[in-house]
């Protein structure tokens, strides 16, 4: 199911108008022909309000959008109702910095992608994920918290003490 919904993907971008600048088909290597496998695709000529620009795929599939503005740019990457992870490439550790809080997603990764660590949360915003997993934040899932406090000292006390 999953890669028949990639595949839908990949004919619905070029039907929108994205252009296949590598992979866009499902493997035609023979050890790999029995197998799902989708040749990691990066699509090119994509405008931000195509479905493969907005929507989570889940398969090898990337999208070049091109920017000049840095603003405009933050405003493209999070209008969508989506925000499970997202990579930011350059020199500029400021500006990796500045991009990485503006961005509306879960995970961030600096000049390098999908570098999970060790009990680091996993979990996206928006529609993307459930919380966090793979750390104690996930504890707070099947955590109902609760404040009890307890007086000691006998009598009135504080704003009740009239």
């Amino acid at each position: 199911m999953q890669m028949d919904k990639v595949q839908s993907y990949l004919k619905l971008a070029t039907d929108e108008g994205a252009a296949v600048l590598t992979g866009g088909s499902r493997s035609d290597r023979p050890e790999l022909a029995k197998g799902h496998f989708i040749r990691p695709t990066v699509f090119t000529n994509v405008r931000n309000t195509m479905r493969i620009a907005q929507e989570e795929i889940f398969g090898p599939v990337t999208s070049v959008l091109s920017w000049n503005d840095e603003d405009e740019m933050m405003k493209m990457a999070n209008a969508t109702n989506y925000g499970l992870a997202g990579g930011v490439w350059t020199r500029d550790i400021s500006r990796a910095h500045r991009i990485a809080r503006k961005l509306e997603t879960g995970t961030v990764w600096i000049n390098r992608y999908y570098n999970l660590k060790p009990n680091m949360p996993i979990g996206g915003y928006k529609q993307s994920g459930f919380g966090r997993e793979f750390s104690h934040e996930v504890l707070n899932h099947y955590t109902q918290t609760k404040s009890v406090v307890v007086n000691l000292q006998d009598g009135r006390m504080g704003v009740f003490d009239r």
